[in-house]
Order: structure tokens, then C-alpha cells, then sequence
């Protein structure tokens, strides 16, 4: 996109005027400030005994923590200066050890929800609210969950984002019936609106799902401190999609490269293997 200004100048040599045309270049999509918050609250039961006394998002794969692969992709963001990390109380401390190991150039802030059990967890969309309230929160945010191992770039999420103007949730194909049930599976119109979403059904329709990778606009905020006041589930932020898509413009923004739920000790193990052979060449 261009446009042309045209001014004079005078040129005292020659004594006369000229004029002269310079073409001003504008990006597709201007620049604009967005806040990532990274959710590693959870206590990481199907992992016990692993997460008994370690929490999920650092635990290694390949030779660095399921949070260092997250925080790799969003190093090349420009967009993004500051990330929030939300852990609950009994993982606090391993999280500020953490970052002060981290030699990257965000700002990074760790948030204690102040919880110490399982059976007392705020659930992510309680630790989304406690994230955007507690930091007063007015733009643009990118929401992924601590466990969340991804391979496709997330610039090209947020230009999707950008391009669509409403929220957006990156979708993965998992290619089997019996595997979407474990998860929250969408239907798309031929613009990649959301005009449909199931969470975790008996019988799904498609076998692409929501990931826990989302970005919301600022004016979407207060939608979800209401529904912080509902008695609607709390405890993933897949909730929110299946209750925006019918208010609002929800998009899914479907990608091919590997992505990876860490749900069981023997996904875990397949995954670690599988980034240790790539780290080794």
C-alpha cells in the first residue's frame, strides 16, 4: 500500500521552483502492541508422579523445557515486549528460577495465583481473568498453554489474525475420529469462521481441533471478565471460543505442522525422543 506527497523546493542555483513526488510506503498491517500471557497453572495430574514435584511446562524435552520451545517462537515477534507467565503457588519459585536463566529480550513476569492444589485450581480461563485484571490489560493479548508444543510459525498466526479482525484459535487436524474426542473439535465456513464447536463430544464431526493457542482483541476483554461472573466452565479457554463463536466473530486459523498434546507419561516419553533425535542431528 502507497500514497504520494508532493512539496516544493526552491533551488537557490537555478532560481526556480521544482516538484517533487516521493511514494511513502505503508505496511499491510501497521504496527501494533500485543501482551502474550503463557498459562502453566496447572498441577499436571496425568503426569504424576513427573509433575509431583516438578510443573509440566519444564519439564525437558529434547535439552530445554516444554516453556523454552514456547518462548522461542515468540522471541521474533516485534509485536510482543511483554509476557506473562501464570503458575499457581506450589511452582512458583522453580518458574523465578527459570527466568533468571533466561537471556532472551522480552519482558517476561511470573504471576502467582496463589493456589497450592489441584482441587482448588482457578482453571486457565480464572488464571486468563487473573492475568488481564491484575496487570490492567488493554490490548491485543496471545494466549497459549504451557504445554502447548507447536511447530508453525506464530507470525503467520497473528497476520491471520490481523487480516480476519476478530479472534482467532489455531486449529490442527488430527486426522482420527477417537482422538477428537479428547478435545474441543470445530467446524469452519469457506472463510474460517467458527460456526461450530463441541467441546470433548462422543460423537465429533470433524477431527480438527482447537489448540491451546488463542489471540483475543482488546474490546474481546471484557467479554471475558463477564464471563468470570457466569457459572459457565472456568476451567480451559477452549470455554470462551465455545462461547464467543455465537456472539461474535471467531475464526480458526488451521495449520500443518506438527503440534503435540503432552496428555499422558507415554506421550511425554514418545515426544522427548522424538525432539532428542532432532536436537542430535
Amino acid at each position: 500500500m502507497s500514497f504520494t506527497i508532493g512539496f516544493y523546493c526552491i533551488l537557490q542555483k537555478y532560481s526556480r521552483i521544482r516538484v517533487f513526488d516521493i511514494k511513502i510506503y505503508k505496511p499491510l498491517f501497521p504496527s501494533f502492541i500485543m501482551k502474550c500471557i503463557i498459562l502453566c497453572a496447572g498441577f499436571g495430574t496425568r503426569l504424576y508422579p513427573l509433575t509431583l514435584d516438578k510443573p509440566k511446562a519444564l519439564l525437558e524435552i529434547g535439552n530445554k523445557a516444554m516453556l523454552d520451545c514456547i518462548i522461542s517462537k515468540i522471541e521474533p515477534i516485534d509485536e510482543i515486549k511483554d509476557v506473562f507467565i501464570v503458575s499457581n503457588d506450589k511452582f512458583y519459585m522453580q518458574f523465578v528460577w527459570w527466568l533468571k536463566n533466561y537471556a532472551g529480550k522480552k519482558n517476561i513476569e511470573i504471576i502467582n495465583d496463589g493456589i497450592s492444589t489441584n482441587e482448588t485450581r482457578l482453571g486457565g480461563i480464572g488464571d486468563l481473568f487473573l492475568a488481564i485484571k491484575g496487570k490492567n490489560m488493554d490490548d491485543d493479548i496471545l494466549v497459549i498453554a504451557g504445554d502447548n508444543l507447536f511447530e508453525f510459525e506464530l507470525n503467520a498466526f497473528i497476520d491471520f489474525f490481523n487480516e480476519k479482525k476478530g479472534i482467532a484459535v489455531a486449529l490442527y487436524d488430527v486426522k482420527s475420529l477417537d482422538e477428537a474426542k479428547k478435545f474441543g473439535v470445530v467446524a469452519l465456513d469457506s472463510s474460517f469462521k467458527i460456526i461450530d464447536f463441541e467441546e470433548k463430544p462422543e460423537s465429533p464431526k470433524s477431527a480438527l481441533i482447537s489448540t491451546a493457542c488463542y489471540i483475543f482483541r482488546k474490546e474481546d476483554l471484557q467479554g471475558i471478565k463477564d464471563y468470570m461472573k457466569t457459572g459457565n466452565n472456568k476451567d480451559g479457554p477452549g470455554f470462551l471460543i465455545k462461547h464467543f463463536y455465537p456472539l461474535k466473530d471467531v475464526y480458526g486459523f488451521v495449520f500443518s505442522e506438527p503440534w503435540f498434546d503432552i496428555g499422558s507419561i507415554e506421550q511425554y516419553n514418545a515426544v522427548r525422543e522424538m525432539y532428542g533425535r532432532k536436537d542430535t542431528g
